[in-house]
């Protein structure tokens, strides 16, 4: 999908390169459950256009599936260190996927 921004009422395309994309795993540790931060999250993802879930896990950790260009994934991953002011994140642990055909940015309960 190709995305258009107007600029002086000119159009530019926006090159979307999918040798750039890529889909990380993260799971982010402290307090993470119960501050809004699922919430916080996909609001993020939708922001840098990428998909995946995010979802809470038994352990008290938070579960994020990302897609999207390495620099869109970079920045998720350092706004959520920032977090909403309840949270906390004390640690993140993130794995390389393969590529999914995911669509949208989905809070999992």
């Amino acid at each position: 999908m190709l995305k258009l921004f107007l600029k002086k009422d000119k159009r530019m395309k926006v090159n979307r390169d999918s040798s750039n994309i890529t889909r990380i795993s993260f799971i982010f540790e402290g307090k993470v459950q119960g501050v809004g931060f699922r919430y916080f999250v996909k609001k993020k993802a939708e922001s840098l256009c990428i998909k995946g879930y995010v979802k809470n896990k038994n352990d008290g950790s938070v579960l994020v599936n990302a897609q999207g260009e390495i620099g869109a994934l970079e920045s998720l991953a350092q706004l959520c260190l920032i977090g909403t002011p309840y949270s906390k994140v004390k640690c993140i642990k993130k794995k390389q996927k393969p590529i999914e055909n995911l669509r949208g940015f989905q809070i999992f309960y």
